[in-house]
């Protein structure tokens, strides 16, 4: 009495292909539960960082008086041009030149030159003038009469300020006259 067994093996020898045994019904449960966990946790975190905002806005002090400006923050100049903070500080206040053109500083600053000499400048304390425009200041000193000297201390002074220091002297005495 020899009977035969089926031994279930993973492999089926008879079928020249392998079955799958995957249930789509598991992998669609497993992918909708996470799915819907997913939008669950993403709710409560929400939820909680918002309540923790509402907190520190409640508990926030006063403001620290030793905290820096922005302005005061960035690092001292020279910045790049599309840095922020890039600009000039001129007579009106301060000019941003960011995500400008490469000459925008130069040409701001152009423009500041060409008014301090057109127009001159006062003391804003004072109101005293502290530069005068450029023609102004020659017809002032033509009107005044400017002396020159031509007695010996002149000459001397003149003799003196053409002298330099040589090397052959090592620097201790003005021995070569400027021609």
């Amino acid at each position: 009495m020899s009977s035969k067994k089926k031994v279930m093996t993973p492999a089926d020898f008879d079928k020249a292909y392998e079955e799958n045994e995957v249930q789509l019904r598991g992998i669609v449960w497993f992918v909708g539960c996470l799915s819907v966990l997913i939008v669950l946790v993403s709710i409560l975190m929400w939820f909680f960082l918002s309540q923790m905002h509402d907190y520190r806005k409640a508990t926030q002090g006063p403001v620290n008086p030793l905290a820096l400006s922005e302005r005061e923050r960035l690092p001292d100049g020279p910045r790049l041009q599309s840095a922020p903070g890039f600009g000039v500080e001129g007579p009106n206040g301060f000019v941003n030149l960011e995500l400008t053109q490469p000459a925008a500083e130069y040409l701001e600053l152009k423009k500041q030159w060409d008014s301090l000499e057109k127009n001159g400048e006062k003391d804003p304390k004072t109101g005293a003038v502290i530069m005068l425009p450029i023609e102004e200041a020659k017809k002032r000193l033509l009107a005044e009469g400017l002396k020159a000297r031509s007695d010996d201390a002149g000459k001397k002074l003149y003799d003196d300020s053409r002298r330099f220091y040589s090397e052959s002297s090592a620097g201790r005495m003005e021995t070569e006259i400027r021609r």
